[in-house]
């Protein structure tokens, strides 16, 4: 904004950038649009929230959801799995996770009752414990390499060797570019979340795109990725 009202004093004082204002505001306009109308049809009107891309049976027995302070999916996948034990973890840190966007979701959204806090590097769940983990938009809040390094670790210690973990991310590609523009640059590539499960040692079973602006990788433990 306060760029905005330089250019447009400066519009006004040197009128031969009067266009250009003009110009800027529309396209400014157009990335918001753009980028509210995708995550609409994202958030609101895709199948991610639906979970019909998931084919797990109801007998589980434990299912891990774990978010960074922000939890839509949790009341959901409770509904889904009604026989199974859901813990719900919550690893925010406002002290190292420090994203303006996360206070502001706490504040909005209460959590979901009987989260437990714990911290990204210590999950406090016994070994070998989890049948199905999910981490649904918000590993990418781990900013730090080797803390996200440590997390994934974390899941692979807690999940059972025939369990699966469920990572559901924004990538920064060309589909999230034009969706975001510049926001695209908060999440991470693909090849960047390759390396991360390889330093957890974790194999990636398959890959879903619920929507050309979303990714899911089905981990589960040993072996290298792809």
């Amino acid at each position: 904004m306060g760029f905005l009202l330089l250019f447009l004093f400066l519009s006004i004082t040197y009128q031969s950038l009067y266009g250009y204002f003009w110009t800027a505001c529309i396209a400014i306009l157009c990335l918001n649009v753009i980028s509210l109308s995708v995550s609409h049809y994202v958030y609101d009107l895709s199948a991610l929230y639906d979970f019909n891309w998931l084919d797990i049976p109801e007998t589980i027995q434990k299912v891990i959801n774990i978010n960074a302070g922000f939890d839509e999916t949790s009341v959901i996948l409770g509904k889904m799995l009604m026989a199974s034990e859901l813990i719900v973890l919550d690893f925010y840190d406002p002290l190292i996770h420090t994203e303006v966007s996360i206070k502001r979701a706490r504040k909005a959204y209460p959590a979901f009752p009987g989260t437990r806090s714990v911290t990204s590097d210590n999950l406090q769940l016994e070994e070998n414990s989890a049948d199905k983990i999910f981490v649904i938009l918000s590993a990418h809040e781990i900013r730090n390499k080797e803390e996200r390094i440590s997390f994934f670790k974390e899941l692979k210690r807690i999940v059972k060797p025939s369990g699966q973990i469920f990572i559901v991310e924004h990538l920064r590609d060309e589909a999230n570019f034009l969706a975001y523009s510049i926001g695209f640059l908060h999440f991470y590539s693909k090849s960047t979340w390759v390396k991360v499960f390889q330093a957890a040692e974790l194999k990636i079973q398959n890959e879903i795109k619920i929507t050309p602006f979303i990714s899911t990788f089905i981990l589960e433990k040993n072996g290298n990725t792809f």
